[in-house]
């Protein structure tokens, strides 16, 4: 208890003095020392030389003439890819910031698995210290996509890449099962569903990413998220927010959305312009949320005072992936933040 998400890289980083993760060597080394980049048996002298010279100093100056003399086509639009990344964490200075800096002006170039790792280690830093483990497994949905299983009114939400490990591995067990098949679910499978008599099981668990979250209205998932999501903005933007679930969305005078994903972002632009959504359609939004602003001076002066509502929706495969850069790049703020 206390440690959680080793996996981040955080031990890797230093906060600066405005808590924020300032970019180190190490972090660096991390990223340049993945399997992409890793030497094979086939890598050639230029390649292998290349890879020395950056594990000696990760933010070495590699220019296209070089990255050229690799014989790898594969190697080369890897390290093109990796050291672009690089080059921008470290302008940024923070991965905080160069986060925000993607969110705000695109992340062209930048694999979708780079931005995950980034919400994985600003997650960690954000919530360090935190000893709600429904509020870390909540947190969880900023960087790993989960399936999505609806169950005697219930919305359950499982890590993709777990059950689809389970999946392929034949190792199916209950809890496996009822998010990879349409089956119902046995007693032992219900125990994996974390709450808050079990919540402590989740500190041996926390790296495995094997609990399911229930995030049916008014359950404790759903409120620990709308608090991560509170955390997420004043972290980045120090915003101080309340966000809380609703039912629906009954409000006349409905200014500004934000999708939690781009499924929800379609479905809420379709509920703005009046459109009628047929059962299926409507089935996909998992939940809406009424985000408030505590200083009604930080939003845009023409809709200051009013809510800002949120969705969360799953896709037709029933896959839920959030993307938390939504927030920071769509509120209506008065002054960029």
């Amino acid at each position: 208890m206390g440690d959680f998400w080793k996996s981040s890289g955080f031990h890797l980083l230093e906060r600066d003095p405005d808590g924020m993760l300032g970019v180190t060597d190490a972090f660096l080394a991390a990223y340049l020392g993945r399997p992409e980049l890793a030497p094979v048996e086939e890598s050639c002298d230029a390649e292998l030389a290349l890879f020395d010279a950056l594990m000696g100093d990760p933010r070495l100056k590699v220019d296209d003439a070089r990255l050229a003399t690799l014989a790898d086509p594969d190697a080369r639009d890897n390290y093109r890819v990796m050291l672009g990344f690089r080059d921008q964490l470290i302008a940024a200075g923070t991965v905080e910031a160069c986060y925000l800096n993607l969110a705000r002006n695109g992340a062209a170039g930048i694999p979708p698995l780079f931005m995950d790792h980034m919400a994985h280690v600003i997650a960690r830093n954000m919530l360090d210290g935190c000893d709600d483990p429904i509020r870390l497994r909540a947190a969880e949905l900023l960087f790993r996509e989960q399936n999505v299983r609806l169950l005697d009114g219930a919305i359950l939400l499982a890590d993709r890449e777990v059950v689809e490990m389970h999946a392929a591995t034949g190792g199916l067990g209950n809890f496996s099962r009822l998010f990879a098949d349409s089956g119902t679910p046995t007693r032992s499978a219900e125990l994996d569903v974390l709450s808050p008599e079990n919540a402590d099981l989740y500190w041996a668990r926390d790296d495995s990413f094997d609990t399911v979250l229930d995030v049916s209205f008014g359950r404790p998932g759903l409120i620990a998220l709308c608090g991560v999501l509170e955390d997420w903005l004043r972290h980045f933007l120090g915003l101080e927010v309340q966000i809380e679930p609703v039912g629906m969305i009954r409000d006349e005078r409905w200014v500004w959305h934000v999708g939690l994903d781009a499924e929800a972002n379609v479905l809420l632009n379709e509920l703005y312009n009046g459109q009628e959504l047929d059962e299926d359609r409507l089935r996909q939004i998992l939940s809406l949320f009424r985000l408030s602003f505590r200083d009604a001076a930080q939003m845009r002066a023409d809709i200051a005072g009013r809510p800002v509502y949120l969705g969360m929706a799953m896709n037709d495969s029933q896959i839920l992936r959030i993307k938390p850069q939504n927030l920071l790049a769509n509120l209506p703020l008065a002054t960029a933040s």
